[in-house]
């Protein structure tokens, strides 16, 4: 019984690593692509000569968004053997929550190409309600709105590494850094929130969750940790 959950976590690990992989990679090239679509004044112009852009970055926001809701499903049952409640939290803050900010980006992106069109192509009375429209779904990507979902993947985060930290799931270095780069990117939202803007510290998660997938793909779970953490829900089981 024990061999088969090893296994089955094994594979976990690398559907794991490999959607950590996909959902950064597509997050990255959202912001690549869109880049300097909504700087200008003229943003709902600029959107409706570069409309395959903003749909574009809706798909990959959408593929991000998808990926990285599949992780806390992948490793739920597995982080609730150590606590069901942090991992249920988890679930709640890294699942429900950011996919439904990451669907609601996608669907504005989405918008904004049909409005941008619109104002281009309408009168003038259509074309002031669109403006207006166009600022409605700019605002909803506004960097505050970004802000307080950053703090809300930061609180996710903080779960999953704590979790992973003390059940030994991975080197302890790697789930170190994971909390020290949690509490950095809670740090960059929350002066976000204030009106500030550090994106260097929302920089810090990259390379800690790309070194986590590698790991994750190569190495997968501590067997031992795995092992402990069955032998736990054995005993409770019995109890």
């Amino acid at each position: 019984m024990i061999r088969k959950e090893m296994n089955s976590d094994r594979k976990a690990a690398i559907i794991v690593g490999v959607l950590y992989i996909i959902g950064t990679v597509a997050g990255v090239l959202s912001v690549i692509v869109s880049w300097g679509i909504l700087d200008a004044p003229d943003y709902l112009n600029i959107v409706a000569l570069n409309a395959s852009r903003a749909q574009l970055t809706a798909l990959l926001i959408l593929v991000m968004g998808l990926s990285l809701a599949m992780i806390p499903a992948m490793m739920f049952p597995i982080l609730k053997r150590k606590n069901e409640a942090l991992a249920v939290g988890y679930v709640i803050f890294r699942g429900a929550l950011e996919t439904f900010s990451y669907i609601a980006s996608a669907i504005c992106w989405l918008l904004l190409v049909v409005v941008a069109r619109q104002y281009v192509d309408s009168g003038a009375v259509i074309t002031s309600q669109s403006g207006s429209l166009g600022i409605l779904l700019v605002k909803a990507i506004d960097p505050t709105i970004s802000a307080l979902l950053s703090i809300v993947f930061s609180l996710g985060a903080l779960m999953l590494y704590y979790l992973m930290y003390q059940a030994r799931l991975i080197p302890r270095w790697i789930s170190g850094w994971g909390i020290i780069a949690a509490v950095v990117y809670l740090a960059g939202g929350l002066i976000a929130m204030l009106g500030s803007t550090l994106d260097i510290l929302y920089l810090q998660m990259l390379p800690q969750e790309m070194v986590m997938a590698i790991w994750l793909i190569v190495k997968g779970f501590d067997p031992s940790a795995i092992a402990s953490l069955s032998a736990k829900t054995d005993t409770n089981e019995v109890k």
